[in-house]
């Protein structure tokens, strides 16, 4: 009872309350073997292509003090013609097998974001936050099929990132600019994520974003050796209260 006083009694202006849905359109590069196999391009050796996928945020915030939970699911497959003899997980692919293969995995984002410079009540506002993060990263598949032959593997756990957010007004509050980069390098290990977008706001309760966002993984866990960037354009809706 007492939160909720302390809630009702802050300023409207103070809070914010939202959910932010995108759809995303990123492009694939990169590669990744299994238990010291053959090191695989993806688009070449495997043929996986560009995939499209929606993404959520639902973001609630007090005063300088914000909290983030974002969710999004990606799910690449190919098919391709060998061109050479590969291994994948102790396993051998002839050369000339017609293999299928997939990367599935799903993000979870959890973020707590100060604002440590806000010059919101200032011409158009302009503030700077620092990010901590967590993302939960869940490899559900990373799966290769072919000539009569089949290894998968999957593997999941959370990485902690930190970075800055930096917001910048442009037309009071109807035009806005947004970019934040976070990352994390550790044990030769690093992700590396960013994204940059303008926004229009035609009415108080939401907002228009165009946008870029690149996700660059380059991890080496339980034998799974995965290097890759998804990384393109966006576009999203807000509706905040």
């Amino acid at each position: 009872m007492t939160i909720f006083l302390v809630i009702a009694a802050l300023p409207a202006a103070a809070m914010d309350l939202g959910v932010r849905a995108y759809y995303w359109m990123p492009g694939l590069d990169g590669d990744m073997n299994y238990d010291s196999g053959s090191n695989l391009d993806l688009e070449d050796d495997l043929g996986m292509d560009k995939e499209s996928y929606p993404m959520v945020d639902i973001f609630a915030g007090v005063g300088n003090h914000h909290l983030l939970f974002t969710y999004y699911k990606a799910d690449y497959s190919g098919s391709e013609k060998l061109k050479q003899e590969i291994e994948f997980g102790g396993t051998t692919f002839p050369d000339g097998a017609n293999v299928d293969s997939n990367l599935e995995y799903k993000v979870m984002d959890f973020a707590y974001q100060w604002d440590a410079i806000d010059l919101e009540n200032v011409l158009a506002g302009t503030s700077l936050g620092l990010v901590g993060k967590v993302k939960y990263m869940d490899i559900t598949s990373a799966k290769v099929e072919g000539g009569g032959e089949s290894e998968e593997v999957d593997i999941s756990g959370p990485i902690p990132m930190l970075g800055a957010n930096l917001h910048v007004g442009i037309l009071a509050d109807i035009i806005e600019a947004r970019f934040q980069v976070t990352g994390m390098g550790y044990s030769g290990n690093s992700v590396v994520e960013f994204f940059g977008d303008i926004s229009y706001t035609p009415f108080p309760f939401m907002g228009i974003h165009a946008g870029y966002r690149s996700f660059a993984v380059n991890v080496d866990v339980d034998d799974l050796d995965a290097n890759f960037t998804t990384a393109g354009p966006y576009g999203a809706i807000t509706i905040g209260f």
